[in-house]
């Protein structure tokens, strides 16, 4: 991938999307190609395909999806796999179609079973049941996975796919969809505002995460642009678990909130681990750049200027 590539990020306003734009813009990339929604529905084959004929791409970032919490999977499950399988498929088989160098298409870490082996490596994708609350996504981001190992085996193309640990950062979602990052972020911000006494956590706070920047991520998709082309699916990440109770200390402490911190122990905890196997991408050369403290005051500074939370 040379400076004067042509480059496109579909999904470049989302919160992986944009942090790629941000990096390559920064790293001296010149021919950066985007599209909003309205402007192009990839879901629409015939302006998709219209898309590709006019501009002919050279290098794909695919991280365009359909994405939401639980709640939204719940709602909308046949809007999750049909939006996100036709995108993928529309944009897979057309970089086939027409040529396009190499294709980076980003996954998610819900692919991995329910109860699956910690640290998740790469091998123990398809080994059990996936968690029923995000089916539909996690299903359409295998078939896409899949599709692009079909595609380089029958076709000889050069299509990688990454799975990123728990993202959060600048464009990050506050609403219904918001993980619990950012939902811990509101939470402590509108504590602070309304000086109340505590914030009320779910849980025991002892399930651990392991999260990672959005530009961290980034960067290592480019870096993988560069240096990755095997079939294999490859992780990115921190290789750091962080207890839900120490991420609410740190944002307690980053968002400037003087009260207490109260468990409800009544509400579930969850999955009490959920970590990524990094040794692949430690092995390669690409290790993240950016530690959680100050991931989360990048994070709330975006959060208070942009956010419209008052």
């Amino acid at each position: 991938m040379k400076k004067d590539s042509t480059i496109y990020v579909a999904g470049h306003s989302g919160l992986i999307g944009s942090a790629i734009v941000r990096n390559l813009n920064l790293q001296g990339y010149k021919n950066i190609l985007t599209r909003s929604h309205t402007e192009l529905d990839l879901i629409n084959r015939k302006r998709t395909e219209d898309f590709f004929r006019k501009e002919k791409p050279e290098y794909i970032f695919l991280a365009a999806a359909k994405v939401g919490g639980i709640y939204a999977n719940s709602t909308y499950p046949a809007e999750f796999i049909y939006e996100n399988i036709m995108i993928q498929t529309n944009i897979i088989d057309l970089a086939y179609k027409y040529g396009v160098k190499k294709l980076l298409f980003l996954v998610s870490s819900c692919v991995y079973p329910k109860f699956c082996k910690q640290p998740m490596k790469e091998e123990y994708i398809l080994t059990g049941a996936i968690e029923p609350t995000n089916a539909p996504f996690a299903i359409a981001k295998l078939a896409g996975f899949k599709m692009c190992q079909a595609y380089n085996c029958q076709y000889k193309t050069n299509f990688i796919s990454v799975v990123p640990a728990n993202v959060y950062g600048v464009n990050d979602h506050y609403d219904e969809n918001a993980h619990v990052l950012t939902s811990l972020i509101k939470k402590f911000h509108e504590a602070k505002l309304t000086h109340a006494d505590s914030v009320t956590i779910w849980g025991t706070g002892k399930p651990k995460r392991e999260f990672i920047y959005a530009d961290d991520v980034a960067n290592a998709c480019i870096f993988l642009m560069q240096k990755y082309n095997l079939n294999d699916i490859i992780n990115i990440g921190t290789g750091i678990e962080t207890s839900i109770k120490e991420l609410a200390v740190c944002i307690k402490n980053v968002v400037g909130f003087e009260g207490e911190i109260i468990y409800d122990t009544t509400k579930p905890d969850g999955n009490i681990r959920r970590s990524l196997d990094i040794s692949k991408t430690k092995k390669i050369g690409w290790y993240a750049g950016i530690d959680l403290e100050k991931g989360l005051k990048k994070t709330y500074r975006w959060f208070k200027i942009f956010s419209h939370v008052s």
